[in-house]
């Protein structure tokens, strides 16, 4: 009976070691508040052992300007683990222009502010998706928003230069739809309003803050709301793939680029253009304030020059697709008349 009664106790030791209890605080807005976004979250991790207490200021709407103010009092309670960032739906999808000047510096603002008054926490930007059909209300001034593609990829972009420029976390919940709805188009992540999330919708961006948080495999969730088990395993299986087989790529510490990481610009300006790859769609995109001529010219790590592309400059973002191109580094030259600026891209594929 005491062998018995050790080895139960040496199991429930174990097993305590490897459960986490975090404290996260939820910035955003109806996109986080949907489906309660938190408390999904929390089901899935006491499912697994662990916990989060959490709490979130989530008013309808709301951007990184208005929480500045707003979400002040949340932060400077200090003690969070983990603070989420959630911008309104749109703006990071706008023209760069004013996303630089509307939602960029309120989430540098913000970040400061979360580091000020609590030094340990991590902060995690919310990578949210784009519209089912684009942003039609929007598209007849910046045509690049007038379907799901282009504004999701611009999404994706500007999330993961905050994520750079901040040294931060980011949840890829935009990223992990935009894979479900590629290969397994008969789910439906939308609600009726083709923007905001679905139960699946909402149990997938719930998967991916589970890995974020623990930083373990989503697979071992038994947690499946009222979801069909095998929609909630493939969910799961998602989010294992996307997210937890590649931690690294979706933190960016501070003073750190690892090469095969990295999918924007650390150091933007506006006389320089900014570059991504974006994996889903296997294109390269441009987007640059200045709309002089320009020649882009993708070189291998060797210097041999692979393919040179040119355009007046009137349309941005400007993109080409590379899926004749195997997985690894290379370079990316951007030349006009005011002068040259070269940065390496790790370009790879899902």
């Amino acid at each position: 009976m005491k062998k018995v009664f050790f080895f139960l106790v040496l199991t429930f030791q174990v097993l305590c070691l490897h459960s986490q209890t975090y404290n996260v605080l939820f910035i955003g807005n109806s996109y986080t508040e949907v489906n309660n976004l938190p408390q999904m979250i929390s089901d899935m991790a006491q499912s697994t052992g662990d916990a989060i207490n959490y709490q979130a200021h989530t008013p309808g709407g709301c951007t990184f300007q208005q929480h500045v103010t707003g979400a002040a009092p949340y932060v400077q309670q200090g003690g969070w683990d983990y603070v989420v960032l959630q911008e309104q739906s749109q703006l990071p999808s706008f023209p760069i222009s004013q996303f630089m000047n509307e939602s960029y510096p309120y989430a540098q603002q913000l970040c400061e502010m979360i580091r000020q008054y609590n030094p340990d926490a991590k902060i995690v930007f919310y990578m949210t998706w784009g519209r089912k059909y684009g942003d039609q209300q929007n598209a007849q001034f910046y045509s690049p928003l007038g379907t799901y593609e282009g504004m999701d990829s611009l999404l994706y972009a500007r999330y993961m230069m905050m994520a750079s420029d901040n040294h931060t976390w980011v949840s890829p919940v935009g990223y992990v739809w935009h894979y479900i709805r590629d290969h397994y188009p008969e789910v439906e992540l939308y609600s009726s309003d083709q923007s905001h999330p679905s139960l699946v919708g909402t149990y997938a961006a719930a998967c991916s803050f589970y890995t974020i948080f623990f930083q373990k495999n989503p697979q071992n969730i038994n947690f499946n709301s009222s979801l069909e088990p095998s929609t909630a395993e493939m969910v799961k299986e998602v989010a294992k793939t996307l997210v937890y087989d590649s931690l690294s790529k979706w933190y960016f510490p501070v003073d750190t680029v690892e090469s095969g990481d990295t999918t924007a610009l650390s150091n933007f300006s506006f006389k320089k253009p900014y570059i991504w790859y974006n994996p889903v769609s296997s294109q390269i995109m441009i987007e640059s304030e200045d709309h002089s001529p320009f020649v882009v010219t993708l070189f291998s790590m060797e210097g041999k020059a692979l393919s040179s592309f040119s355009d007046n400059g009137s349309a941005f973002p400007y993109h080409f697709t590379t899926t004749n191109l195997p997985s690894g580094i290379y370079l990316i030259q951007y030349k006009t008349s005011e002068g040259v600026s070269t940065q390496k891209l790790f370009i790879g594929k899902l």
